[in-house]
């Protein structure tokens, strides 16, 4: 009894020992996988968001291109270089020409216009900006040695900013391409996702494979989608009203509108207007701007968590949610986690939370 005893002990020693043997290479491969693979899982996952977003759009081009698939992947790949391409060389000749007059008007000595009379009733504020802004019209350098200080320590932020914008364009441009990679494999590409699918939820894959694919479109639509046409509104009104440096105002609205607060970005090209131009025109820019702000109050709910089984909130909060801890990718990835896991939750308080057929059977054989 006691050499069997032995032996058997001796059997589970050694199945043991192969066993986290086994285990340790896979974390091995996966860690040493995952590390080569490392700096190109951003790119990729959004070249996923982006082939899911448009896929809808793509289905349709193939059947007006007669099932080609390459062709309408190449169409798509191009439109979707172009959206990103063109508004980029548009902000980048406005800042241009934005730089070019402000080095005329330094040259002129009237960089900085003296201020109105009107601004020193403003409540508060008034006084204060008044002397500052008079100050910066007679003598900036001046000012520029009171703000010292805040002006150090924002120009490497500046400076990081810009590298990033222009890292972000190169990003999004390889995005864009494995976009239309996956687009023009789109039948394999499905293939793998609902394989995928299965073995994480079982009978539920295709439900939740589903869940995904309408979730990323409801954020593209509902978010990106809306924070976009918001900002082609208020783009009018800036160029209508000769705002200056109008294409850096819509990059800066644009991505507090994707943040949710593009209505308090407006609040200082209001002020510079009621400044600086006539009451009527600051007025009509006023109500301009107060159209843009709620624009998304009706928008939102129109666009937000349409074809998604999900309550719109879940949905919005996930994507903001996600932004604030893992930034633009985190819209997506968080409306998803959280949009499946509300799913999830429910499945659970219902008691349908089940093992899959397959894996049932399994075990019904096993025992």
């Amino acid at each position: 009894m006691t050499f069997q005893q032995d032996t058997l002990d001796k059997a589970y020693l050694s199945r043991a020992l192969e066993v986290s043997i086994h285990v340790g290479l896979f974390i091995f491969l996966a860690t040493a996988c995952l590390l080569i693979l490392r700096p190109f899982l951003p790119l990729t996952a959004w070249g996923i968001v982006i082939a899911i977003a448009v896929y809808p759009a793509y289905a349709r081009l193939k059947n007006f291109l007669g099932g080609r698939n390459g062709l309408a992947a190449v169409v798509c790949t191009l439109l979707l270089l172009a959206v990103l391409i063109v508004p980029v060389i548009l902000l980048t000749g406005s800042l241009v020409e934005g730089a070019q007059g402000l080095a005329a008007r330094l040259n002129e000595g009237a960089l900085i216009p003296p201020p109105p009379q009107s601004i020193e009733t403003w409540p508060v504020i008034g006084p204060r900006l008044k002397d500052t802004w008079e100050l910066a019209s007679r003598n900036l350098t001046a000012a520029l040695q009171l703000f010292a200080p805040q002006i150090k320590a924002a120009v490497p932020r500046l400076l990081s900013a810009s590298a990033g914008v222009g890292l972000a364009v190169l990003q999004w441009i390889f995005s864009i391409v494995i976009a239309g990679v996956l687009l023009a494999n789109a039948a394999a590409s499905a293939t793998i996702a609902r394989r995928l699918s299965n073995r994480l939820f079982g009978d539920r894959g295709p439900e939740f494979e589903e869940l995904a694919g309408a979730t990323i479109r409801s954020v593209t639509t509902g978010i990106i989608g809306v924070a976009i046409i918001q900002s082609c509104f208020a783009a009018l009104g800036f160029l209508v009203a000769g705002l200056p440096g109008a294409g850096l105002w819509v990059v800066i609205f644009i991505i507090a509108a994707v943040l949710q607060l593009g209505g308090p970005v407006l609040i200082l090209p209001v002020i510079y207007m009621f400044a600086t131009a006539s009451t009527t025109k600051a007025v009509i820019f006023l109500v301009w701007c107060i159209f843009v702000g709620l624009m998304d109050n009706v928008l939102k709910p129109l666009l937000l968590g349409r074809g998604v089984a999900v309550p719109t909130v879940i949905v919005f909060l996930g994507a903001i949610g996600g932004f604030i801890a893992m930034g633009a990718i985190g819209l997506f990835e968080g409306a998803i986690a959280l949009s499946v896991g509300y799913k999830l939750f429910l499945a659970w308080l219902e008691g349908t939370v089940e093992p899959s057929k397959a894996r049932a059977k399994g075990l019904a054989q096993a025992s």
